[in-house]
């Protein structure tokens, strides 16, 4: 039988003189050899009554302390203190300060970065409290300074960094109290894109609560920039942030990511920013509206100028309060479009349509004719003052001026181009036969006035595109095909028909073999890309051409190349239409802008791709139109438009009123005894039998006269060797703006 070792049973054994039990050598329990006790059994069966051989007695403890040394007790302890606590994560620093882990930080909230850096931007500072305001206010509820990433505030230039403070302040409701929106309407060129993303990442990451000011953030842009904003997105900001980018897809897949995106919640979204084409999200709107965004950004916001489209109201019936326009060019026909934009970001600071047309547009362009009395001149004037009063508020417009302190000399130059004897007769043809002059004269435009003018504007480009209409016999062209030369076929380009074919063969011509400049092509049909195509050919030139035909991810790739030093290609064939708006072509610094556009606004988005940043040679812009065609009328209603977007947006009060409404419907006639129906319209006073005076005459208001253009340039004075070449050809006069005058005007 085994008996107890504690300390307690063997003192009292020992008391009771009991024999001590024995251990054999290899720890193992034995029954003591003199105790023999008996039990109601045999004795025999007690002999073998043992415990387990594997069980291990417990080792006998003494009540007394084991003596250690004082000095050796002290070390022990200071060898452990002198190893403090480290967290077993490789490279992990931990937060600045002493903090206990698992506890909440006490003291005053901090800002994300530090406001107080060289250079940092601050777009909120909290005010400043007096002691006993310290003591009373809420540790928790005290706001912090919103400063903006050094790495994005770094890059950004002083007119950028003065957009980003207006765009926060906008959105934030500090400039207008209840609204959330506003209009980014710099011109083209000015990084409206970075200032954007630099807005983003801040509402995104802070606030002057110490935390996000919004979870998600949408950007809604044409289908050709939808890469573009996902490129953009990481180069500034490289990996911090994952944006999605929808460029295609199954309608199914579509709505899947759509739905993920808009069921993100939380302080980190993995995805907090979206971006989507106009087309997409239309057809998609229902998925995106069923929850609610922070912010939502238009690029090329010009589009939603009518607000009875379907994009406008899928837009608008979005939920997010703070919205972002961006438009280059926020007037493009009229004041009212104006104010469908307005509207959007800032609904009902200029009141209803109705109320906006009564009180503001009609006054204002009453007052800008030419053939308006003082008072209604005087009225007009009010209103615009007030309009702009309200509007400035929320709108933000720097001009292309300031890129010139960044950016080389850009030469813009209208070239009026002499039509050939082919295209006169054409053209006196057709205005004979269809007689389109008598229907606009009453005031009738119906289809037959615009296809006339689209006739006559393809006319104009070339002979060839309305060579299939003088093979039918069409109206206007009938016995028309008796006038081109025998033997004549469209499969070749014969540039020696239209003047302004000849002018650019010139121009590519003495391009290709006096530089290694690259020439972007403009115009607003694909047949004249054909045309384009076919030239290039016989030429052996290199090109791209990208138009409504190309995929999205294929234009950012053909744009990536054609920008690369590297490349070959010596011509970029552009559509305006598929896609004129915020590519950028810094790899050419030579554009044609083939023919016009009654909208300005297309025009200008299209001649802003080579001047722009990164660009590093000197810019040479080439607008051309046909001598006294109805090319001029188009462009002196676009000097009209202008005026009144300069009034508006740029507030320009010396603008000259050029044109009444009357004379821009005389659209049908053909003037051939002039060099150019626009300078003589304006009744230019700084030249003087053909050449241009400097000063100009005494008396002559100077700068009434197309003020955006520096020099009326007749063949005396005209400086480009490249349009020298094809002066005596085809050019007629040009205009011509220089980036860097330093006075506008007379220079």
């Amino acid at each position: 039988q085994r008996r107890s070792l504690a300390p307690s049973q063997l003192a009292k054994r020992k008391a009771g003189g009991e024999e001590e039990e024995e251990e054999d050598e290899d720890g193992e329990w034995r029954p003591p050899a003199t105790q023999k006790r008996q039990r109601a059994g045999s004795e025999a069966e007690s002999e073998h009554c043992y415990g387990s051989p594997f069980r291990v007695p417990l080792a006998q403890l003494t009540n007394r302390p084991r003596c250690v040394n004082s000095s050796q007790h002290e070390a022990f302890i200071r060898s452990i203190l002198s190893k403090p606590f480290k967290v077993p994560i490789p490279n992990y620093k931990g937060p600045t300060g002493l903090r206990a882990l698992g506890i909440k930080r006490a003291g005053v909230r901090s800002p994300l970065h530090d406001p107080f850096e060289e250079g940092a931007l601050v777009l909120y500072e909290p005010p400043l409290l007096s002691a006993h305001e310290q003591l009373k206010i809420d540790k928790d509820k005290v706001p912090v300074h919103v400063v903006v990433d050094p790495v994005l505030s770094r890059v950004l230039r002083p007119h950028q960094r003065e957009g980003v403070k207006f765009l926060w302040d906008c959105v934030t409701s500090r400039r207008i109290p209840g609204s959330h929106g506003c209009i980014m309407a710099d011109e083209m060129g000015l990084g409206k894109t970075l200032q954007c993303i630099t807005l983003m990442w801040t509402l995104l990451r802070q606030s002057p609560d110490c935390k996000p000011e919004i979870e998600k953030a949408m950007v809604v842009s044409p289908s050709s920039l939808v890469r573009n904003w996902y490129n953009e997105v990481e180069k500034w900001l490289g990996g911090r942030i994952q944006p999605l980018a929808i460029d295609g897809g199954s309608k199914e897949e579509i709505d899947r990511k759509l739905v993920g995106f808009m069921n993100q919640r939380g302080l980190r979204v993995p995805s907090p920013i979206l971006i989507i084409s106009y087309e997409t999200f239309r057809l998609h709107a229902e998925a995106l509206q069923k929850g609610s965004v922070g912010l939502v950004i238009c690029d090329e916001g010009h589009r939603l100028k009518n607000s009875e489209n379907q994009t406008y109201q899928a837009l608008n019936s979005l939920n997010t309060p703070r919205r972002v326009l961006i438009s280059g060019t926020p007037i493009q026909n009229d004041l009212l479009e104006y104010f469908s934009l307005v509207h959007f970001v800032n609904s009902g600071i200029l009141g209803t349509a109705q109320e906006f047309k009564r009180h503001f547009e009609m006054p204002i362009l009453k007052g800008r004719d030419a053939d308006a009395s003082e008072a209604e001149r005087q009225k007009g004037e009010e209103r615009l003052k007030e309009l702009i009063s309200i509007v400035n508020r929320c709108l933000i417009r720097r001009t292309s001026d300031i890129l010139s302190k960044y950016l080389p000399v850009k030469i813009e130059q209208v070239v009026c181009c002499r039509l050939t004897p082919l295209q006169t007769e054409l053209y006196k043809n057709f205005l004979k036969q269809a007689k389109p002059v008598e229907e606009l004269k009453e005031g009738k435009i119906n289809v037959s006035s615009l296809s006339s003018i689209t006739s006559l504007k393809k006319l104009c480009n070339h002979p060839a595109l309305i060579y299939d209409k003088c093979v039918e016999e069409e109206e206007g062209f009938m016995g028309a095909l008796d006038l081109f030369p025998a033997g004549y076929s469209t499969k070749s380009v014969e540039p020696q028909l239209s003047g302004k074919m000849l002018v650019l063969d010139y121009i590519l011509a003495v391009t290709k073999s006096t530089s290694n400049d690259k020439v972007v092509l403009v115009s607003n049909y694909t047949q004249t890309l054909d045309l384009f195509e076919k030239l290039c050919r016989n030429r052996r030139y290199l090109y791209v051409r990208l138009d409504g035909t190309m995929s999205i991810k294929k234009r950012a790739k053909v744009v990536e190349r054609f920008n690369s030093p590297s490349s070959p290609e010596f011509i970029f064939m552009l559509s305006s239409k598929a896609g004129g708006c915020g590519l950028n072509l810094i790899g050419a610094n030579r554009l044609v802008m083939f023919d016009p556009d009654w909208n300005p606004a297309n025009d200008e988005q299209a001649m802003a791709r080579v001047w722009r940043d990164g660009q590093k040679k000197t810019c040479y812009i080439y607008r051309l139109l046909s001598t006294g065609t109805i090319e001029e009328k188009i462009f002196q209603r676009q000097t009209h438009k202008k005026a009144l977007s300069s009034c508006v947006v740029d507030e320009e009060q010396d603008v000259e009123r050029h044109f009444s409404l009357g004379e821009l419907k005389e659209l049908f006639s053909l003037n051939e005894t002039t060099t150019s129906d626009t300078h003589d319209k304006i009744k230019c006073h700084r030249c003087v039998n053909g050449h241009q005076v400097q000063p100009p005459p005494e008396g002559s208001d100077c700068t009434s006269d197309l003020s955006q253009w520096n020099h009326c340039a007749h063949k005396r004075g005209l400086q480009d060797s490249v349009l020298k070449a094809a002066w005596d050809v085809a050019v007629t006069f040009t205009f011509h703006h220089h980036s860097h005058e330093e006075q506008r005007g007379i220079p």
